[in-house]
């Protein structure tokens, strides 16, 4: 599926290249902008211009050398989208973490490519459209399966393919697939086993398949890509723990716009009210993140009216944007949420006009819906979990006194990082601008959460059931307080007839839904 990451305030960059080199007389810094000369190829412009963005507004901007030394126009070559990003990677690889005394971007997976920053083609206001964007689009045919081995698998070697998620709505939602079928047959012949050719397969236009349901019964569909309006809730329900324990599940693929989340959650939630739940299990092992209004949202869904008021996260910019000595942000237009124009007395709105200072970008909880004796929330995270669902997480976590939050899966993403969009000629670039934190000032999670609980995620069951080894374990915990307690290893029939254990599935990670990053288009201004 294509990965859509729009991270911090998209907007349209309406301004000519020329403008993002000048100065303004209201924001002086204390030493003057680089020289840069005053004509080039467009190309050679635009790489002028993204080097001096990143020298004012690039979170790590002390590293970067002077224009001379870094030579922007060094990068340009016979493809201009390349040699932006190019560019930009050299700049992500300046600033070393010295916790890891790796660069803060460096992406283990794949060296070659930055962890945060990006460049893409187009105007990237409204956003590429993915597989499913974060309006509630979709446009495939809604689902994602991954090859699996057993390690005790009779016959070695052999490889199964699984469905690991289904959008709800979707073409493949409407077939009966769900998360946890086994592919048996994809257009008459085996599927194939090295996720390449599967995901080839499955972002096709059609598709036959065979498949085995999780409750051993056999169907078939046949697939056909399509728009499709998307809920990004996949499931929730009610658990009965032990005692008087209530669980509430709940599985969210992305953060899509409050508009269209909002309705789903209240739902959920009005339920989990009515029930009497008093603990939560959140389920974002697929959540790469969107926007920080839903995260608020469910936030503050979640939390006991206790902690209405307290602060809820942070966000702090470099220094040079907190003390006004970013004269290039007067030729950024600020965006309203669709995408428009911000005007103030009829007078068309820059970024220099946004607080950047740390006062002005502290956030706070304020209590949604009637669900108010919440005791403990377990949150399930893999690999793909990023941005705005660990944005959730560490701000829940700050007030262990109010509720008790533990993880379970495997390490997360590591993005406490946040971007606003930059358009330079007929590109957009994102490149980290503000970290996040919590209450507690924590927020250094750049190599990720490490789960309380280490589980595997167990696609051979769907969401929701309390086989599953995540939810299994998030149970126990609830349950129990323990969070080391082994449990019962659940068997699985596969469709060649042979049972192998759940405890030695093993399977490439799950590519995250379409979406990493967070989107905030909820400046504060100076003048607010």
């Amino acid at each position: 599926m294509i990965k859509l990451r729009i991270i911090g305030t998209a907007f349209l960059c309406a301004a000519a290249l020329a403008a993002c080199k000048k100065n303004s007389k209201d924001t002086e810094p204390d030493t003057p902008p680089p020289t840069t000369p005053a004509t080039g190829t467009r190309l050679q412009l635009s790489l002028d211009t993204l080097y001096l963005f990143a020298k004012e507004t690039y979170l790590w901007y002390d590293a970067i050398p002077d224009y001379s030394t870094f030579n922007p126009r060094g990068y340009a070559g016979s493809d201009d989208l390349a040699s932006l990003k190019n560019a930009m990677y050299k700049i992500s690889q300046l600033k070393e973490n010295p916790a890891t005394q790796k660069p803060y971007e460096y992406y283990v997976p794949n060296p070659s490519r930055s962890k945060f920053s990006f460049v893409e083609s187009g105007n990237l206001a409204r956003g590429i459209k993915g597989a499913v964007d974060l309006e509630g689009s979709g446009n495939d045919m809604g689902f994602q399966a991954i090859p699996v081995t057993f390690a005790n698998d009779p016959t070695p070697g052999k490889r199964y393919v699984y469905v690991a998620y289904v959008e709800k709505g979707s073409p493949a939602d409407a077939a009966g697939l769900t998360r946890g079928c086994e592919i048996t047959k994809m257009n008459g012949g085996n599927p194939p086993t090295d996720a390449g050719s599967l995901n080839t397969l499955i972002n096709g236009s059609t598709l036959s398949l065979e498949f085995t349901k999780t409750n051993g019964t056999k169907a078939t569909a046949n697939l056909t890509k399509k728009t499709y309006t998307n809920d990004p809730v996949t499931a929730h329900k009610v658990i009965q723990g032990s005692g008087t324990n209530k669980i509430g599940y709940l599985n969210l693929m992305r953060f899509s716009r409050l508009s269209v989340a909002d309705n789903s959650l209240d739902e959920a939630f009005a339920e989990f009210a009515t029930a009497g739940v008093n603990n939560l299990v959140i389920d974002l092992r697929y959540n790469g993140g969107g926007y920080v209004e839903t995260f608020e949202y469910l936030a503050n869904l979640i939390i006991p009216n206790a902690m209405n008021g307290k602060v809820m996260y942070k966000e702090q910019f470099n220094t040079l944007l907190q003390e006004g000595k970013a004269p290039i942000l007067k030729s950024l237009p600020l965006l309203d949420a669709n995408y428009q124009q911000r005007y103030s007395n009829g007078k068309p709105l820059t970024y220099a006009d946004v607080d950047f200072t740390l006062a002005g970008n502290v956030f706070y909880f304020a209590k949604k819906g009637t669900l108010d004796n919440v005791r403990k929330v377990v949150f399930i995270m893999t690999g793909s979990t990023a941005s705005a669902s660990e944005l959730t997480i560490n701000s829940l976590a700050a007030y262990p006194a109010n509720i008790d939050v533990k993880t379970v899966g495997s390490k997360s993403y590591g993005k406490p990082v946040g971007f606003f969009g930059i358009g330079i000629d007929k590109f957009t670039v994102y490149m980290s601008q503000f970290t996040s934190t919590n209450a507690l000032n924590k927020g250094d999670y750049f190599d990720g959460f490490t789960p309380d609980m280490a589980e595997q995620d167990l696609v051979t069951r769907d969401f929701g059931d309390p086989l599953e080894s995540s939810l299994a374990k998030a149970i126990n915990y609830i349950n129990t307080g323990s969070t080391t307690g082994r449990l019962s290893d659940a068997r699985i029939a596969t469709a060649n007839g042979n049972v192998v254990n759940a405890s030695d599935l093993r399977m490439e990670p799950v590519e995250s839904a379409g979406f990493n990053g967070m989107i905030e288009h909820r400046r504060r201004l100076k003048s607010e």
